[in-house]
């Protein structure tokens, strides 16, 4: 696949660089430039991230950081089998439980939110970071949810973390989670309260609570310019922002992935295999 010419490969991380120093040099490169167009890519244009993370598994499948990017490259394709193999495969290589919480939303993704909760009660969880530990409890959630049980995943959501006045990175996420587990189980004064939380969290707009905390409004935005913004009588129609004009917006939104308490889950079946 091309490379672009501004494409380096120095622009991966050092630890990544660091290892790649094992392959010889002009292969290196060529393994570099590859991961860095999987990071580019990801967001935007997975499938095309899809390509690129293949060359570079192609090129270098004994290195740990090219088996993590095709995994996660593979994952934002929902290839959840493959991304899985792959995540396996890198946590086999380093000896460590970074990947666990993706491992985990990688087995809801396949139909199996029980063995997701397996692994959010396993002894690997207690290894995390917070940060890694807040996302194993977001899947926990969603695998709750996953098998009906609303209830369940709005507690497993209730956390210091959760109550905390502070922002941290995961902050935003976890309340949306919260907002729209409690929406779901018909919550909805709580709901709105919550994603108005989420709101004031969520400094790089990593959700669409503004969206959902304006569709529990009754607003909807309307585009001034369109042919629509007129009424029957040819006159402009009211502002979006009047809410006398507004209306429920059919915003539909992803569920977050969520998790339960991992103080409260099973052991995994197979945490010393994967």
């Amino acid at each position: 696949m091309p490379i672009p010419e501004d494409v380096t490969g120095e622009e991966i991380d050092k630890d990544v660089r660091q290892e790649l120093q094992s392959l010889p040099k002009t292969l290196a490169e060529d393994v570099a430039k590859n991961l860095v167009m999987v990071a580019r890519l990801i967001d935007e244009d997975p499938e095309g991230a899809y390509g690129y993370s293949r060359v570079a598994l192609r090129l270098a499948s004994r290195v740990a950081a090219v088996r993590e990017a095709a995994g996660f490259a593979a994952y934002a394709n929902q290839k959840y089998s493959e991304a899985l193999a792959e995540f396996r495969a890198a946590r086999r290589m380093t000896g460590t439980v970074d990947l666990w919480p993706v491992m985990a939303d990688c087995e809801r993704g396949l139909g199996r939110p029980e063995k997701a909760l397996d692994m959010a009660g396993a002894p690997e969880v207690h290894k995390l970071d917070k940060a890694s530990q807040v996302e194993m409890r977001l899947v926990a959630a969603g695998a709750r949810r996953d098998m009906g049980q609303l209830d369940a995943a709005i507690v497993t959501l209730q956390s210091p973390e959760l109550a905390s006045n502070s922002v941290q990175p995961w902050t935003a996420r976890l309340r949306y989670a919260y907002a729209d587990a409690l929406l779901a189980a018909g919550r909805e004064r709580e709901a709105r309260e919550w994603f108005a939380k989420a709101v004031e969290a969520d400094r790089d707009g990593s959700t669409d609570a503004s969206d959902r905390l304006a569709e529990l409004d009754g607003v909807e935005f309307v585009d001034a310019l369109s042919e629509d913004g007129a009424d029957e009588s040819g006159e402009p129609g009211e502002s979006a922002h009047s809410p006398e004009s507004a209306k429920p917006a059919d915003t539909s939104s992803e569920d977050v992935e969520d998790v339960e308490d991992v103080e409260g889950g099973k052991d995994s079946e197979d945490g010393d295999k994967d």
